[in-house]
């Protein structure tokens, strides 16, 4: 797909939590096309120590107003930044960037997100294509505390909602692998992104259930698109530079240990 370097103008930036904003972008002409599991690379001003551009996953497209939705955790200047933009300053962005995760041929209700952390944000836009094209997606959403699970209402727009967490203070307690809806539905195919071992398990139960899946890597990424290899995976490829080759991987290429 081709890429696109655009300055796009923040319409809304909220802090969901003290560790995770969601910023909203809007452009003047009509947004390129977005594959669900694709990010952008967006750069950050007014930081001085904040010299690379952010990798961030693209949380949901909003058609009706031309808006590309970024669900941002603070974990560093960079991001702390971007957390502190304003209504009306300009971002630039590099976008679409990657893979996008693999659409079902025929609709399902046998689809199941999984997501963890801020790995939900991706989750979103794919459950609303999803949706979109006629599939009822099921999404399992994990975090360590209720103020951790982010967008429930936003995911409820799409399809049923299950949630775990490690203290119990919302839904099942425990980890995402180990919620009951695991044990009632047969799943037909099977959608993850957040912290690797969570990936790691989620593709264990996969695998060992013939359950097809797709995980989308979250490696440390700098250029993203290729050139600095820090990103690099692993796969029965050879070591592949996840920014350009996914992030969106089915387990099968992946040399993990599952």
């Amino acid at each position: 797909m081709k890429k696109f370097i655009l300055d796009l103008t923040v319409t809304e930036n909220l802090k969901l939590h003290a560790n995770y904003a969601l910023l909203k972008l809007a452009s003047q002409s009509p947004l390129p096309e977005m594959l669900p599991g694709q990010f952008a690379e967006i750069r950050v001003d007014g930081s001085p120590t904040t010299f690379l551009r952010r990798p961030i996953s693209i949380n949901y497209v909003d058609r009706q107003r031309n808006e590309v939705w970024f669900l941002i955790q603070l974990v560093g200047d960079g991001t702390r930044r971007l957390a502190e933009v304003a209504n009306g300053e300009i971002i630039n962005v590099v976008l679409p960037l990657g893979n996008g995760f693999t659409m079902p041929e025929n609709p399902s209700d046998k689809l199941l997100l999984v997501g963890g952390g801020v790995g939900t944000a991706p989750m979103l836009y794919l459950g609303e294509q999803l949706a979109k094209s006629g599939n009822k997606p099921t999404f399992l959403l994990g975090a360590r505390t209720d103020k951790d699970l982010l967008q429930l209402d936003e995911f409820a727009a799409y399809g049923e909602v299950y949630t775990t967490t490690e203290d119990g203070s919302h839904g099942e307690k425990g980890y995402v692998t180990q919620h009951s809806i695991l044990d009632k539905v047969k799943f037909e195919q099977i959608y993850t992104c957040g912290p690797k071992p969570m990936m790691m398990a989620v593709a264990k139960y996969a695998k060992s259930n013939n359950i097809n899946c797709e995980v989308s890597l979250e490696n440390r990424m700098a250029c993203g698109v290729g050139a600095c290899l820090c990103c690099v995976e692993n796969t029965d490829e050879g070591h592949l530079c996840v920014c350009k080759e996914g992030p969106v991987f089915n387990i099968n290429k992946l040399l993990w240990q599952i």
